[in-house]
């Protein structure tokens, strides 16, 4: 078929790929909610991008509400998202300000570190063991 596009051609490639990374991207929350509203439902919850019911451990979001002052619940949305950026493969980056301090509060990162441009990098190792710590409120997203 002449009409057919060649699997090596760009464009053909870069259409599959944003499908597949659309396809792992539908687990991750649509609405993200403030910790404050998480902890005043029933069943703590959202809706994944996939259109998913998404659960929050609720002594998680408790662990939080007892460390983070009032304002911060107020502020902080979750889950935290860590997004992914294939142009730097050791790292994901956070791109929310209220997210950064509630990390810094937490003692998972350092009070010292800022934001440059409206990110924050983080190795991923440090990411993977935060998440372990503190399941359901975290997630990555593929970009």
């Amino acid at each position: 078929m002449p009409d057919r596009p060649s699997a090596s051609d760009e464009s053909t490639l870069l259409r599959w790929m944003r499908l597949e990374i659309g396809r792992i991207n539908d687990d991750v929350v649509s609405e993200r909610k403030r910790l404050s509203r998480l902890l005043a439902e029933e069943h703590p919850s959202s809706v994944t991008k996939g259109g998913s019911r998404y659960d929050f451990d609720r002594d998680v979001l408790l662990r939080l509400e007892q460390v983070l002052p009032g304002e911060l619940q107020r502020r902080l949305r979750l889950p935290i998202l860590f997004y992914f950026d294939s142009t730097v493969p050791d790292s994901f980056f956070l791109a929310d300000e209220a997210a950064v301090q509630a990390l810094q509060t937490l003692g998972e990162i350092s009070s010292l570190r800022r934001m440059q441009g409206g990110r924050l990098w983080i190795a991923k190792p440090l990411v993977y063991a935060v998440m372990n710590r503190y399941p359901t409120v975290m997630q990555i997203v593929m970009g």
